[in-house]
């Protein structure tokens, strides 16, 4: 595969900033462009970034790359409403992937959540699920969609409830085994590295990653960097 150029969005949050530093370390891509509403910490000679607001999006020119990774998220709280929840996952994840689209991204990658169904009872998963359906009906070469249970990192934020919810997933992990392999709590280096191994393979088509998958992926990937 020939140097490839990045787009991402959602650069400062857990998943997206370990994939923002590994796509910068990796030596397939000569370019990275973070779009966000704010600096990633990140600096790289390889990175360009854009602070736009998401509700502006359309206004920025279009940006000419090969693969769109799409890592943004936020909880109920954080946002303030359900309204505001869904603007940010549902709708500025939409606009990202038009935006790709429009600069001729390929390949688009989407951080979702495992059990996401466009109609679930839970408004959480009910917009998850909608936003794969949207990007799923977009013309992209391939779509690849990522849905971890709970992420394990260090954030920069605190969020409400997922630490006992982390903890209980984690001393309860041994016996997620078979079908239920897929809500184990899975390191958000881990998704990252298996996001990256996932548009190197180029596979054409719509392909959706649970637990076991995303490992297998990160696994390939460690073991090509060696």
């Amino acid at each position: 595969m020939s140097q490839r150029i990045a787009l991402i969005a959602g650069a400062t949050g857990l998943d997206g900033s370990l994939c923002l530093k590994q796509l910068l370390d990796d030596p397939a891509y000569a370019q990275v462009i973070s779009i966000s509403r704010r600096p990633a910490s990140e600096s790289h000679p390889k990175l360009v970034q854009k602070i736009v607001e998401f509700d502006n999006l359309s206004q920025l020119a279009p940006i000419a790359a090969n693969d769109a990774f799409c890592a943004m998220g936020t909880t109920n709280g954080k946002a303030g409403s359900r309204e505001a929840y869904r603007k940010i996952d549902f709708g500025y994840s939409k606009s990202f992937a038009e935006f790709a689209l429009g600069g001729g991204a390929q390949q688009f990658v989407l951080v979702s959540s495992v059990g996401a169904n466009a109609r679930s009872r839970a408004f959480y998963l009910r917009t998850k699920g909608q936003i794969e359906e949207v990007v799923t009906a977009m013309p992209f070469n391939s779509l690849h969609i990522f849905q971890p249970s709970f992420l394990m990192g260090s954030r920069t934020e605190q969020r409400a409830g997922e630490g006992i919810g982390l903890a209980l997933a984690k001393a309860l992990q041994f016996a997620f085994i078979g079908g239920s392999s897929k809500y184990r709590p899975i390191p958000a280096s881990m998704v990252a590295a298996a996001m990256i191994a996932a548009v190197k393979r180029a596979a054409p088509g719509r392909h959706i990653y649970l637990f076991d998958g995303m490992q297998a992926l990160a696994k390939q990937s460690l073991a090509n960097s060696q």
